[in-house]
């Protein structure tokens, strides 16, 4: 007996006379309901001013901030893709409300709020906070180098910049000797030993080109010959102007940098991890520090600088702006302990969890410290000498200062030996000519012992163990996870703006995911206060769309039988 296949009604052009809600297939656990409820609850009273009171009604920033901020977790960070997203993807369709936004209405957006996006980072936090998830009482900081969008051959440096003008002046100089005119030479001379600038060197030409055009006419041979170099030196003059002016602008932007992109002026060229040429070659790039608790991103900032100590007070000082404190305990790796930071975070009452550079070979369990070294020296604080390894005194001899690239001065103390001429172990304790000399900065040892003290106890070997699973685990998420391994705008102010979207949206994915964990679990935390406020929201619309529905269906249902 043979039976008839039969399938499901499929008509992909039908039409609804009630239509379905969007977010009936959405979970109510799905991070877009978060996202919705979060953005939601935060004051953007300052989005306001950005737009103008007439002409056409722009899109609300609140569902534009939804989209963006979506967008970004997951993987989303072109304009191009998240106007097809709002098109496609039901989880958009329902954020937007039916709103499509093009890829330039967006970019534009993001533009414009790139001050504002800052602030709505700093509530967020503030919400998390408040919610348990951190207490912004404890930051693990750490850097990391994220590539510009900057070609890698667009290099500008600053030593073969300055070599190259060097090399005009003299060719400029060697140009006006040519030149056989008294107004060349007096305006040529270097008052108080300044150099030329383009502006000069063009009032020369200018005014070599008038007296040269008020001669009269060459009638022999030789005098047009002259006139013709003239015009030639003239224009060769003109042309030292030109680039003498590029070389002034090239070190104008450079500043302290040693280096800057041709085609991202803000960007500095640094060794990058991700080296695909294991050559150890340069890419324009930026400096971006974190500071996290429980691999939540409290603070960031963006920096010029390849190294990691001229940061940390900077970016102290910003954690000071968005939340008016400073976190009680800092965490931080050997690339921090410098006698600058140690003494800034002592000041402000921060206690500092922060290596120094041979603190781990100090933990190796077979470690012997050279015995020639001036740490291994005795020291008499009282008389304030040392003793080297044959019994002689070294007495000190003075105070040596240095400056750093911050402009912080560092006092060494500098101790001579009375006389190593002869000494047996001259050849293991030093090779220089004449007597020991050392120099130690006994500021900076003191920061040292205490930073081993705090770093050896109970609770510093804890927070030691944990910093490897804060902002690390934080770099890898945000590079393989979420493939953000290189920025997508040029100019510090626009990369900033790129990394607060991101920033929002990495901290907004990880508590979804904690919600979700705690959830799976069935444990209360503090958290659990926040579940039960989405699941409230969701239960809340929900509601009011069923009684609404009912009353459409009920009033439509009238009209039919009174007509």
């Amino acid at each position: 007996m043979s039976t008839k296949l039969h399938f499901r009604d499929y008509n992909p052009k039908q039409m609804l006379l009630f239509p379905q809600r969007l977010d009936k297939d959405i979970a109510e656990n799905d991070p877009v309901r978060v996202v919705d409820a979060v953005i939601d609850s935060l004051r953007l009273d300052n989005f306001k001013k950005l737009y103008k009171e007439r002409g056409r009604s722009p899109y609300h920033p609140k569902m534009m901030l939804k989209a963006v901020i979506y967008g970004y977790m997951n993987n989303l960070y072109s304009c191009r893709k998240i106007e097809t997203a709002l098109k496609r993807d039901i989880h958009f369709i329902w954020l937007a409300g039916y709103e499509q936004p093009d890829f330039n209405t967006i970019n534009r957006f993001r533009n414009r709020v790139k001050e504002e996006v800052n602030q709505v980072f700093t509530q967020l936090v503030i919400v998390l906070a408040e919610k348990g998830f951190i207490t912004l009482d404890v930051e693990y900081i750490d850097g990391t180098k994220i590539e510009s969008k900057a070609n890698k051959y667009t290099f500008v440096w600053k030593k073969t910049t300055e070599k190259n003008r060097e090399k005009l002046i003299s060719k400029i100089n060697a140009l006006l000797e040519q030149i056989d005119e008294t107004i060349a030479q007096e305006n040529a001379e270097q008052e108080n030993g300044q150099s030329f600038t383009p502006a000069n060197l063009k009032n020369i030409a200018e005014e070599l080109n008038r007296n040269l055009e008020n001669e009269a006419e060459p009638e022999t041979k030789e005098q047009k010959e002259k006139r013709k170099e003239r015009k030639k030196q003239i224009k060769q003059l003109r042309k030292h102007a030109d680039k003498l002016g590029e070389y002034d602008n090239k070190l104008e932007i450079l500043g302290d940098r040693n280096s800057y992109s041709k085609t991202d002026h803000d960007a500095t060229f640094m060794r990058m991890k991700e080296d695909a040429m294991n050559n150890g070659q340069t890419k324009p790039g930026y400096n971006l520090q974190i500071g996290t608790e429980n691999q939540f991103i409290l603070d960031f900032g963006l920096f010029q600088t390849p190294g990691d100590p001229l940061t940390m007070i900077s970016f102290f000082n910003s954690f000071l702006d968005r939340y008016d404190k400073l976190p009680q305990t800092c965490i931080a790796d050997s690339g921090y302990g410098s006698e600058e930071n140690y003494r800034f975070m002592e000041e402000a009452g921060v206690e500092a969890f922060v290596k120094y550079n041979w603190f781990h070979r100090e933990q190796r369990m077979h470690y012997e410290p050279n015995p020639f070294s001036p740490q291994a020296l005795y020291y008499n604080a009282e008389d304030d000498y040392y003793v080297c390894p044959m019994g002689q005194h070294m007495e000190r001899i003075g105070t040596a200062r240095t400056k750093t690239e911050s402009g912080y001065i560092t006092e060494s103390a500098r101790y001579k030996a009375q006389r190593c001429e002869g000494c047996p172990l001259r050849g293991s304790c030093f090779k220089a000519k004449g007597d020991r000399i050392i120099e130690v900065n006994h500021r900076l040892n003191e920061y040292r012992r205490k930073a081993r003290e705090r770093l050896t106890s109970e609770e510093g070997v804890k927070h030691r163990g944990r910093r490897c699973i804060e902002p690390e685990a934080v770099f890898g998420q945000m590079k393989y996870d979420m493939a953000y391994k290189r920025f997508r705008h040029v100019g510090m102010s626009k990369v900033k703006m790129d990394f607060a979207f991101f920033a929002i949206a990495f901290n907004l994915k990880k508590m979804c995911s904690k919600i979700a964990q705690q959830a799976k679990n069935g444990g209360k935390s503090p958290q659990s206060g926040l579940i039960l406020h989405f699941c409230r929201i969701s239960r809340l619309e929900n509601r009011i769309f069923r009684d609404y529905r009912q009353k459409t269906a009920d009033s439509v249902l009238s009209n039919s039988q009174a007509a």
